[in-house]
């Protein structure tokens, strides 16, 4: 979805031209996705948030930098997990010229009455849109049935926006957070001090100055898992299924996701999400979905890490995925790009056994270098500095076991980096 968002956005703009506001773990994420679009993609657009302070601050973070290398102009603002047909970029960027009076938000030409999405109601027409009456919240279902039947539209998230235009009513609605991003001080300082608010609360509900365009195109942001059962395929028996064989019984209705090569089978059950990770399970049914950020708040409120760190992790030379943890061992699955390199450090507290599934490595211990090709291993102990390389033209796939009284992703030191880490 991230990689079809690019695409969508290049149909308006060079890659030079396009931003990405995300966060620290995301980071290395977004330039491989760049790189496997074969993307010339600017590191320096790639926007970093300390903290997420919802939609507000982040949109204001990509049009002060936008403004700072562009001067005025006009940008689109876009999520990266929604479904669109390419088609509707051209009606977007037919609204520039609105953008230069109004803030301009997109509103999806409802198909139907929808509980999970907020409302807009038009008001008088003025250019290629109209102006915004009123937001509305996510409805019930009685008053998503009045919407649609008195023409409202699906609030889509997605913005085009002049730089003065949008500055000007940050700094008129929002002042607070407008004043300290302009105070021209570090990014994390910034964050500290700013509130966590949306741009729907924080201006568009207040501004007069808000104009809608209508999209009557297939949309979804897939917002949650009932959302992801209405917009993909399903099987011989009405379930969506990923990831594994379905062996159901008198079952349908349902979204199930598997890791593993799993047989699930439900017996007797309709409309149920069912989603088997190596780190979660999550069972419930499908009108309750939602509720699924109660469970994230209650695990944040425990600092459990699952919140926020999945198991496969993206690294700049490639990434890893956690096969298994536990206290005193660890196993990886490390795949490391054609021509990448790790930094060269040491680890205190665990040794670390790796044998090479494909490709070649080209391994350094301490000032020793040798290579070794598939079915090879090499085992090093705590406190040896090392080095993993892929000199050649393919993926390097190894199984790494970590052994020690601690295995923690902290306990690395770093001598030396061709990324910039510390």
């Amino acid at each position: 979805m991230f990689q079809e968002t690019v695409n969508r956005c290049l149909r308006l703009s060079d890659i030079s031209e396009i931003f990405v506001v995300t966060n620290e773990s995301q980071k290395f994420f977004v330039l491989g996705q760049m790189e496997e679009l074969g993307l010339d993609f600017p590191k320096d657009n790639l926007l970093i948030e300390p903290q997420g302070r919802n939609t507000l601050p982040a949109i204001i973070f990509g049009m002060h930098e936008i403004e700072k290398r562009f001067g005025n102009c006009v940008a689109g603002v876009f999520s990266s997990d929604h479904i669109m047909d390419i088609e509707a970029m051209d009606t977007i960027a037919g609204a520039e010229q609105l953008a230069h009076d109004y803030l301009v938000t997109f509103g999806i030409v409802p198909k139907s009455p929808h509980t999970g999405y907020g409302y807009i109601n038009p008001g008088d027409a003025v250019g290629s849109g109209y102006k915004v009456s009123e937001f509305k919240e996510k409805p019930g279902p009685d008053e998503a049935r009045e919407y649609v039947d008195e023409g409202y539209l699906w609030n889509s998230g997605m913005f085009l926006l002049d730089t003065d235009v949008f500055l000007s009513e940050v700094a008129k609605h929002a002042p607070d957070i407008g004043n300290v991003f302009r105070s021209g001080r570090d990014i994390n300082e910034i964050y500290n001090e700013i509130p966590s608010v949306s741009i729907d609360y924080g201006i568009l509900e207040k501004s007069d100055r808000v104009a809608v365009v209508g999209l009557d195109v297939k949309w979804s942001d897939l917002g949650n898992f009932d959302a992801m059962y209405q917009e993909f395929d399903k099987d011989r028996v009405g379930n969506v299924v990923f990831g594994c064989d379905d062996a159901s019984v008198e079952s349908t209705g349902n979204i199930i996701q598997s890791t593993g090569n799993k047989v699930v089978s439900l017996i007797g059950v309709d409309n149920m999400v069912v989603v088997d990770t190596p780190d979660a399970l999550l069972v419930c049914p499908r009108d309750r979905c939602q509720d699924v950020k109660d469970v994230v708040g209650a695990l944040k409120e425990q600092d459990d890490e699952r919140v926020s760190l999945h198991r496969t992790v993206y690294r700049p030379w490639g990434s890893y995925t956690i096969l298994e943890d536990l206290e005193r061992y660890k196993i990886k699955r490390i795949h490391v790009l054609p021509e990448k390199t790790l930094s060269l450090q040491l680890h205190y507290h665990r040794s670390e056994h790796w044998v090479v599934v494909t490709g070649t490595a080209c391994v350094q211990v301490d000032n020793e270098r040798f290579y070794l090709r598939q079915g090879e291993s090499t085992f090093i102990r705590p406190g040896i500095k090392h080095r993993l390389s892929n000199p050649g033209k393919f993926v390097l796939e190894i199984i790494e076991v970590q052994l020690g009284e601690y295995v923690g992703e902290d306990d690395i030191v770093r001598f030396d980096d061709e990324y910039g880490r510390e």
